[in-house]
């Protein structure tokens, strides 16, 4: 939608074509339907993920600065936003994922653009006048053609890897796909009656030189762990398991480091009768610090008698816990897609592919992707506009 409003608003004539019946089913389904929309704070190019040239990532990215996509979603598009400043994200002041996507189509609609809904493309036929194919057998005459397709996550809402097809058909190099933005599965039956517990904590995937880290609130579930950190990082694990690969996922449940807490357990002879559940509890939740101490059978344990294995042992569980995980959420629950088309296929300044001219591509269907808070909506704004108006100049 982005891409086609800059291209009528450049003096083409666009035509949208969109499987569903209405477009931007995707939207809805954001925030849970609040629609976190942006980001609050400009966004490090950094902390996107690609397998592509960060250099180009961060043209692509900078090329429409984050206040200037904010004041098009309060102008043209008439949106009402309001941030949350402990989250850092933005969303639309009422009405959610529905506000945003009606009207994002209102504004593409008054911009003169025709919009077709209910129709499949199967095939681009780069070196045809009538260059789009629909699976009907229709062909429409198209001089510039922009695939705005998205990836693979939520393929109910129509990503289900279609402009995958297309772009490799095409010649493009992609990047294998994998799930990003996901949850991950496992646990003890102990875990799962965790469920709804969150803490903020410091999650590490993998060791040496592939090792990632992250700090943020953890939340275990009835089917194994998710929350903000375990988002961001679960790409890592669902990357791995891709080649057969399980890596150590470890996780430090405070911001306390050994020497830290040796001195929290430290006996003393003020201690001589204190518990260590009690000591443990002034700094972690309680059902936390229960399920940890029956994994160690230290329940009943006092400072003053644990012994120096036992401190060591319950200083590893507390700095660096094994978390017992079996897999990653699936294309269904994933909220964007790793991998996609390599960004060294594309023109930065315009997204105009160079290996099929007058074919542009944006958005989820690309190798990038941010963490959560909005970063994900900013790259498909961003690259909608370039791919919009390059294919229109």
């Amino acid at each position: 939608m982005t891409a086609a409003y800059h291209a009528a608003r450049a003096g083409c004539r666009v035509l949208l074509l969109d499987r569903n019946r209405r477009p931007g089913e995707k939207i809805l389904l954001s925030g849970g339907g609040r629609c976190n929309i942006l980001p609050r704070e400009i966004i490090d190019p950094r902390l996107y993920t690609t397998n592509s040239s960060k250099n180009t990532l961060k043209k692509i990215l900078l090329s429409w600065p984050l206040p200037e996509v904010r004041a098009f979603l309060e102008g043209p598009i008439g949106l009402r936003l309001i941030e949350q400043r402990r989250t850092g994200k933005v969303y639309p002041l009422f009405g959610g994922g529905k506000e945003v996507r009606d009207r994002l189509l209102s504004a593409v609609k008054r911009s003169g653009v025709t919009v077709r809904t209910g129709v499949s493309v199967a095939e681009v036929a780069p070196s045809e006048r009538r260059r789009i194919v629909l699976e009907t057998g229709e062909a429409i005459v198209a001089e510039r053609v922009v695939l705005a397709t998205g990836g693979l996550s939520y393929p109910r809402t129509g990503s289900d890897g279609t402009g995958h097809e297309i772009a490799r058909a095409l010649g493009h190099h992609l990047v294998e796909s994998y799930p990003a933005l996901v949850s991950l599965r496992g646990g003890s039956s102990a875990h799962h009656h965790l469920a709804g517990l969150s803490l903020p904590v410091m999650l590490t995937v993998g060791t040496g030189k592939s090792r990632v880290r992250a700090h943020g609130d953890f939340l275990f579930t009835h089917r194994g762990y998710s929350g903000p950190v375990v988002l961001n990082l679960g790409h890592a694990a669902a990357r791995a398991t891709l080649s057969g690969e399980h890596p150590t996922i470890t996780v430090s449940w405070s911001t306390l480091s050994e020497a830290d807490w040796k001195e929290v357990l430290a006996p003393s002879s003020t201690s001589s009768g204190r518990m260590v559940r009690g000591a443990l509890k002034e700094i972690l939740p309680d059902r936390l610090v229960d399920m940890l101490l029956a994994e160690l059978d230290l329940s009943g344990a006092k400072l003053s008698t644990l012994h120096g294995e036992e401190r060591t042992c319950l200083i590893a569980v507390l700095t660096s816990y094994q978390l017992p995980w079996t897999g990653c959420g699936g294309w269904n629950e994933a909220e964007v897609t790793g991998g996609g088309v390599s960004l060294a296929d594309l023109d930065p300044s315009t997204l105009e592919s160079g290996v099929i001219p007058n074919l542009y591509l944006c958005g989820e269907l690309l190798d990038a992707f941010g963490p959560i808070g909005g970063t994900n909506f900013l790259w498909a704004f961003v690259t909608g506009k370039l791919a919009g108006e390059g294919a229109a100049r």
